[in-house]
C-alpha cells in the first residue's frame, strides 16, 4: 500500500491557547480552524478536548485523537478500505477520507496526501578534500534566524503490546520494520517513503498508552540548533538534545509541550529501500545517540555570561572538574511523566 506518511495529527487539549502559542513559537504556520502547517502542508490541528467532532479518546485520556496518513492516490485509499473492512468499521467521511481504529485503539485517518512537493536547498557545508558546497563569500550561518519546519516526520506511540502493534501495521498496512530496540519496539516506515521511520513504538504499561512525541523535519543540523535555541530563549524546557540518533542518523532536539508529550525537531534522516536489513540493539543511551550536547548560555573565551559565574581566573583549576563520563548517565534522566508541567516556560 502506497502510504506516504503522517499528514495530520488531531489533538483534543485542555488549554487551546497554550498549545496554540507553543506551536506558533515552534515555527508552524497558522491556517485557521486550529490548524497549523509546515511548509509542505502537513501539520496538526488543535481542538478543545470537548469538541464534538473529535474521535473518542483513549482510556488514558491522551490528547492525540487521530493520526491521519497521507496516501499516494485513490487506488491506495480503496485498497485500505477493502483491507480494514474485513474486521472493523471503516467510516467514509464527507471530505473523502477514511477513518478506522487500529488494533491498539488509536484512531487513524487516511486521505490522498495534501503534502506539496518542496523545492528548497538543504544545508550545505565546506570541508577540506571535498568540492565546496557553499560558494565564495556566502556565509554559513546568521546570528538571528527563524527556521521553519518543512514536513511532519514521524510519531512515536507508547503502547502496551508492541508486537501486536507491529503486526497490525506490517500485515494490514504494509509497513516495514527498519530497526528495533530489543524488548521496546520497532521503527517502521510505510511503502511510500524512504525515510528510516515514520512510526516508532515504545512498550509501556497500559496506563501510559498515548503519544510519546512527534517530530517535524528541518532543513539541516544548523536549523535544528537554531530552532531549538529559539525555543530555549523563549523559556521552553529542553527535554533531550541536541544530539544525533544512531538508528536513523537524524539530528534531534526534544522539548516538553503542553500536549502532554514531547515535540521534536529533526534533520538528515537516513533513507532505506527493500535491500536494507533491519538491525536490533538493546535500549539505552549508548544505542540511542551517537552524541548528546547540552545547551549553555552564550559565553566567550574571556569569561562566562555577566553575573553567571566567578570572575575570570577564579574558577576551578583546569582539569579539576568531574572526570569525563562520571556525570549522571543519560538513561537516568527522570521519566517524561516526572518532569515539571509540560510545555510551561521555565520561570
Amino acid at each position: 500500500m502506497n502510504i506516504i506518511g503522517p499528514d495530520l495529527l488531531v489533538f483534543g487539549v485542555d488549554d487551546v491557547a497554550a498549545c496554540t502559542q507553543y506551536v506558533t513559537d515552534y515555527g508552524l504556520i497558522a491556517k485557521g480552524g486550529g490548524r497549523f502547517e509546515a511548509l509542505d502542508g502537513t501539520g496538526l490541528q488543535i481542538l478543545s478536548k470537548d469538541d464534538p467532532s473529535l474521535p473518542t479518546e483513549l482510556e488514558t485520556s491522551a490528547s492525540l485523537r487521530k493520526t491521519v496518513y497521507g496516501v499516494a492516490d485513490q487506488k491506495t485509499l480503496d485498497a485500505i478500505d477493502v483491507e480494514l473492512c474485513k474486521d472493523r468499521t471503516v467510516k467514509h467521511l464527507d471530505d473523502g477520507s477514511l477513518e478506522a481504529v487500529d488494533d491498539l485503539g488509536f484512531t487513524l485517518g487516511f486521505q490522498v496526501s495534501v503534502r506539496t512537493l518542496l523545492s528548497l536547498p538543504s544545508e550545505v557545508i565546506n570541508a577540506p578534500g571535498s568540492p565546496a558546497q557553499r560558494g565564495i563569500n556566502n556565509v554559513g550561518v546568521q546570528k538571528e534566524a527563524s527556521p521553519m519546519p518543512r514536513s511532519l516526520s514521524h510519531v512515536v506511540y507508547f503502547v502496551p503490546d508492541f508486537a501486536k502493534a507491529e503486526a497490525f501495521y506490517r500485515d494490514r498496512l504494509g509497513f516495514v520494520t527498519t530497526d528495533r530496540f530489543i524488548g521496546v519496539g520497532p521503527f517502521m516506515r510505510p511503502a511510500g517513503t524512504d525515510d528510516h521511520h515514520t512510526l516508532f513504538f515504545i512498550q509501556t504499561p497500559p496506563h501510559m498508552q498515548g503519544l510519546e512525541h512527534f517530530t517535524f523535519h528541518m532543513g539541516g543540523p544548523t536549523e535544528v540548533m537554531q530552532a531549538g535555541t529559539n525555543m530555549v530563549n523563549k523559556g521552553y524546557q529542553s527535554f533531550w538534545g541536541p544530539g544525533r540518533h544512531l538508528f536513523g542518523s537524524n539530528w534531534f532536539w526534544y522539548f516538553k509541550s503542553p500536549f502532554g508529550c514531547n515535540m521534536e525537531y529533526d534533520a538528515d534522516m537516513d533513507l532505506h529501500d527493500a535491500n536494507w536489513v533491519a538491525r536490533d540493539a538493546p535500549p539505552g543511551a549508548d544505542n540511542s545517540q551517537a552524541f548528546l550536547l547540552e545547551h549553555r548560555e552564550k559565553w566567550a573565551p574571556m569569561g562566562p555570561p555577566p553575573g553567571k559565574g566567578p570572575p575570570a581566573g577564579k574558577g576551578p583549576p583546569a582539569g579539576k572538574g568531574p572526570p569525563a563520563g562520571k556525570g549522571p548517565p543519560a538513561d537516568k534522566e527522570p521519566p517524561a511523566d516526572k518532569e515539571p508541567p509540560a510545555g510551561k516556560p521555565k520561570s
